[in-house]
């Protein structure tokens, strides 16, 4: 059985961050990521990049942290309580796009590795990530799309797993004070290491490596369209789900934060401007209430 091999994991999570960044800046075309290397008082640290104000992009977020320690916040060890007691690494590349055109989808991926040790114990360790897709203004061509490329990823590792981790997805990304989904989910999984580490660290190269086909054809195919106040309304009205869920209900947020990561990094996932109303509901007949009738909803779009 191969032996876990933490610093594979790191080189190829760097390796990504750069290739996101760069397709990311060529689509854009105008703007650059800014970095901010930091570092973690218990112990690690991460490399966060930044674009802002980009030609498609009004704020594109890839954040690598790699945070190391002897003891596991209360997020970690309450679901997994023989983990207390040992040291730790959790490593990972985390992102959010915020576009400007609201017929653009935002757009969320993460894939992660952690590793918990202690003398005369085998390691406890697994991956997590995904990605999923939330847009504003819905086509179905985008959403089969996604849905496509997710299944793709998937594919080599059995007929199964797509069918799981989209469901899992589905489950996951759902606000529940709202009873509605975050937008048409993809993938998630987490806790996995039932097919030894050489096969989930090969699943979770492939989750990595579909995210940039899965997207940019959706952004190039939308990035161009004409809109307006009331898009652009609607588009920072939506933007308030995307906060609410990942401040209430985001593991990755909460284990940050709880760990004593860097604010601004972990954060950096919210998008530059948001808008709330009271009890507000979209008009019948509208493009705005098609979101809600279409494409909130849990749908098989492979079918």
């Amino acid at each position: 059985m191969k032996q876990v091999d933490a610093n594979a994991v790191k080189i190829y999570l760097l390796g990504l961050q750069d290739a996101i960044c760069s397709a990311l800046e060529a689509e854009d075309g105008s703007n650059t990521f800014l970095e901010d290397s930091w570092e973690r008082a218990a112990g690690g640290g991460g490399r966060s990049r930044v674009l802002e104000d980009g030609a498609v992009f009004e704020k594109a977020g890839i954040n690598f942290s790699h945070v190391y320690g002897e003891g596991l916040p209360p997020s970690a060890t309450a679901h997994r309580p023989e983990l207390a007691g040992r040291s730790f690494q959790a490593m990972g590349v985390s992102l959010v796009i915020h576009p400007h055109n609201p017929y653009v989808p935002t757009s969320h991926a993460n894939v992660r590795f952690f590793i918990a040790e202690k003398p005369g114990a085998d390691p406890v360790w697994w991956f997590g990530g995904g990605f999923d897709l939330t847009p504003y203004y819905g086509f179905d061509e985008d959403c089969v799309h996604w849905h496509r490329v997710a299944r793709d990823a998937c594919q080599p590792f059995g007929d199964g797993v797509y069918p799981r981790f989209k469901q899992w997805c589905d489950e996951y990304f759902f606000l529940k004070h709202r009873n509605e989904p975050r937008g048409i989910g993809g993938l998630f999984f987490d806790d996995l290491n039932e097919w030894g580490f050489e096969q989930s660290f090969a699943f979770m190269r492939s989750i990595g490596d579909h995210y940039i086909s899965a997207y940019l054809p959706i952004v190039g195919k939308r990035k161009d369209t004409a809109y307006g106040e009331r898009e652009r309304d609607f588009q920072l009205y939506r933007r308030g789900r995307y906060v609410e869920f990942n401040l209430v209900y985001d593991r990755g947020t909460l284990f940050g934060l709880q760990s004593g990561g860097r604010t601004e990094s972990i954060l950096m996932s919210l998008p530059p401007l948001v808008k709330w109303r009271y009890d507000w509901q979209p008009a019948p007949g509208t493009p705005e209430a098609r979101l809600y009738e279409r494409y909130l909803r849990h749908c098989d779009w492979l079918a």
